[in-house]
């Protein structure tokens, strides 16, 4: 118990600095960031892969995280040659084309083949195209305040969760099936978390986050909301295919995609309620 603690203690304070640190990087279009997105593209499909093949048989792991891989690939280069963003859905669509036509070439015997199309779009979408909102927000004016917001609400989400859990939550748990360690006390701190994160944010960028306080809050209370459906989203993932954690590569964690679950579920609606808000 202690050792997993301080293995998680150790990824939050060397891992969340390293992150903000490569948002903080700009240089040649945020090009540390997009690797950054496309290596955990690339990890989360291959993740993925593995989960959904306890249960369905499925194209080949390398085929579908390479259409995975250059939907992220698609918004650098958009981001790096100022291409209209609208070729990300593009190259999102051809990659799930691609994907239908291999197993039409491909495939021997068709009693599988609805499952593993299902599996390979879902697979194309979550790990591809999900993170290609983040992707989108390096275009953006003051592209550094947004992303950096978006990922401390995440965080600090997750990490006040964690902490009000193994404080106040030992009494409450077992209300989501999904997740029966998880606690309305955890619940209620990655909420405070998220919209605590967002003032912070708004004290440190007031002309970015304009208007009433209240806008930040709401935002960082809808990202909690996210965040926590998508850790959640995950669970049932893995629950499905009885596996306990989605790889082994981040102490104290498991897979990358359990690192990144709530942020590829959030980040759409961050940037499209960051938008609406404050764009």
């Amino acid at each position: 118990m202690i050792s997993k603690l301080a293995q998680r203690l150790l990824v939050f304070f060397i891992g969340v600095p390293v992150v903000i640190a490569l948002v903080c990087l700009r240089q040649q279009h945020h090009l540390a960031l997009h690797l950054a997105l496309m290596a955990a593209s690339v990890c989360a499909a291959l993740e993925l892969h593995a989960i959904f093949s306890h249960s369905f048989r499925l194209q080949h792991k390398a085929f579908i995280a390479l259409l995975a891989l250059v939907v992220p690939l698609s918004a650098f280069l958009c981001a790096f040659f100022s291409l209209p963003l609208a070729y990300i859905d593009y190259t999102f669509i051809g990659a799930v084309l691609l994907s239908l036509a291999a197993e039409v070439i491909t495939a021997q015997s068709f009693e599988h083949s609805n499952a593993r199309l299902m599996a390979s779009t879902f697979i194309i979408l979550y790990s591809g195209y999900l993170p290609t909102f983040i992707s989108k927000m390096t275009v953006r004016e003051h592209s550094v305040a947004l992303i950096a917001v978006f990922l401390l609400m995440v965080f600090m989400c997750d990490s006040i969760a964690w902490l009000f859990g193994n404080l106040f939550g030992k009494s409450n748990r077992g209300i989501i099936k999904a997740s029966p360690n998880k606690s309305v006390a955890g619940f209620i701190g990655g909420f405070v978390g998220a919209a605590a994160s967002g003032l912070a944010g708004r004290a440190v960028w007031a002309n970015v986050f304009t208007g009433s306080p209240a806008k930040v809050v709401a935002l960082g209370l809808l990202i909690a909301f996210c965040a926590i459906t998508g850790d959640l989203v995950e669970s049932v993932f893995k629950r499905s295919a009885n596996c306990k954690d989605s790889g082994s590569i981040v102490p104290g964690r498991g897979g990358v995609l359990d690192s990144v679950d709530s942020i590829f579920f959030a980040a759409p609606v961050y940037y499209l309620t960051s938008t609406l808000f404050f764009f």
